[in-house]
């Protein structure tokens, strides 16, 4: 009985090697790339993208639902994701430990693999609610964007350029954009920001309508913020995006797609090169608006922090950099 006791155990320990080995090698074949929330921009591309991974590198990739930006970084740095969107404007913040990384300081295992394209800031406000300037936002119920995102930082920003404090002067909600949708089309708040590539699917859901606006950002104060913040640029929604029958100004940051500097090499260079194929660009091309816009002509812009090395000698082999 021993005997047999002992035997048994030792069956049990070599399935349980085997499962350990093969979930490793499972672990290492995957490519978790975190996006943002379903009703915006990043899920979608980042479904595309991950497709194309999959199929021309044999990696698992897949696209997972985050808060966006900041989030993603921490999925990065703890390395619960293995690929990232984030906004140009927090990834300079990050790797450098300033802006809402002050008091974190600098993450610099951080590294660039492609800026993918820009992102505009929307101001969506209830049409009910007669708001038609970033002024009129004074002691309104307002959605700033989920606490420790890319949408809220970039909110504070704008907040700035009228000069409306965050807690005196409105009255600050902190909800996930398409929890924004709703409650702004029920009338319990009178406005909400969001920063995605137009059109996302959040605002268009809320102007379809007629029930909400999408706001201009203009005024010499914008100009005062480009020059202060250079990770951000001036941007127009065209005329027809949201029912609207002129161009609508405003402010834009890039989406980058970033990886921790310690992935390895070569399968960088293989995630890029797979970024850019021509499959991948059909597949933008039909699915979705904003991918059009993801280009390698554009792939270098906006980028503030280090390329991985892997991307890095992508670029450099289609001499794009020296």
């Amino acid at each position: 009985m021993g005997q047999n006791r002992t035997s048994i155990f030792v069956v049990i320990a070599l399935f349980a090697a085997l499962l350990s080995t093969g979930t490793q090698a499972q672990d290492s074949n995957r490519f978790r790339i975190g996006t943002g929330g379903i009703g915006g921009t990043y899920f979608p591309i980042g479904q595309i993208i991950a497709e194309a991974i999959s199929s021309k590198t044999g990696l698992s990739a897949s696209a997972r639902t985050s808060r966006g930006s900041i989030e993603n970084i921490a999925g990065l740095v703890s390395g619960d994701y293995d690929g990232g969107f984030v906004q140009s404007d927090v990834a300079f913040w990050a790797h450098t430990g300033s802006g809402t990384f002050a008091e974190q300081g600098p993450q610099k295992s951080l590294r660039a693999v492609a800026s993918l394209y820009p992102e505009s800031i929307h101001v969506v406000a209830r049409q009910a609610a007669r708001i038609q300037t970033l002024d009129d936002l004074k002691s309104r119920a307002v959605s700033l964007g989920p606490s420790g995102s890319g949408t809220l930082a970039d909110t504070r920003l704008i907040l700035s350029l009228v000069g409306l404090d965050e807690k005196r002067d409105i009255r600050p909600l902190y909800l996930e954009s398409e929890v924004a949708v709703d409650r702004l089309l029920r009338a319990e708040i009178d406005a909400y920001f969001a920063v995605a590539g137009f059109p996302a699917k959040n605002v268009t859901r809320a102007v379809a309508n007629g029930s909400a606006t999408v706001l201009p950002i203009t005024g010499m104060a914008v100009d005062i913020l480009l020059l202060e913040h250079g990770f951000l640029s001036r941007g127009e929604i065209p005329a027809g995006v949201y029912r609207n029958d002129t161009p609508i100004p405003t402010v834009n940051v890039s989406a980058l797609l970033l990886v921790p500097a310690s992935m390895d090499a070569e399968r960088v260079y293989q995630i890029t090169r797979a970024l850019w194929s021509g499959e991948t660009r059909q597949k933008l091309d039909a699915g979705h608006a904003k991918g059009k816009l993801v280009t390698l002509d554009t792939a270098l812009v906006g980028i503030g922090i280090p390329l991985h090395p892997g991307a890095e000698r992508f670029y450099r082999d289609r001499a794009m950099i020296k």
